[in-house]
């Protein structure tokens, strides 16, 4: 569970015995951005989503892949994070794409160093990114 904000933190892939953990850290909603079909069945969003729940912690699936990185894709991570009532742990394989749609959606909220500092100082250089940050960010 890395930290990229007060709010939101990321991990590499997620079991559910690791939700007892996840819970005692305070997170209130988990974010699978990991498509199902890149995992095993005891994987899968679904056993994930039971031993959440059942825990009393909020899960949401938003499939990410490369190709799927979508202006709503980035928007609907944003409001899901916004909704929850504590912090959110998002996962996916690595992390690296949890940390991606965060960093897109923090575009107008933080400058585009800030972002690029808060991922790499988690341990996700995304530093090839920085075009699109700035890019996105002379949108308005």
């Amino acid at each position: 569970m890395i930290p990229l904000s007060d709010r939101y933190s990321v991990s590499p892939q997620i079991s559910a015995e690791d939700i007892p953990s996840i819970k005692s850290a305070g997170f209130s909603t988990i974010i699978c951005n990991r498509p199902d079909f890149e995992v095993p069945p005891d994987l899968q969003a679904d056993t994930i989503r039971a031993a959440a729940e059942a825990a009393g912690l909020r899960f949401e699936v938003l499939p990410v892949t490369h190709q799927g990185m979508t202006p709503q894709t980035i928007a609907r991570q944003m409001e899901l994070t916004e909704a929850s009532d504590g912090p959110v742990l998002a996962y996916c394989n690595s992390g690296t794409r949890s940390s991606v749609v965060w960093a897109l959606g923090q575009v107008g909220k933080m400058s585009v160093d800030d972002i690029l500092t808060a991922t790499r100082n988690a341990g996700y250089n995304l530093d090839g990114l920085k075009p699109t940050l700035m890019a996105l960010s002379q949108r308005g």
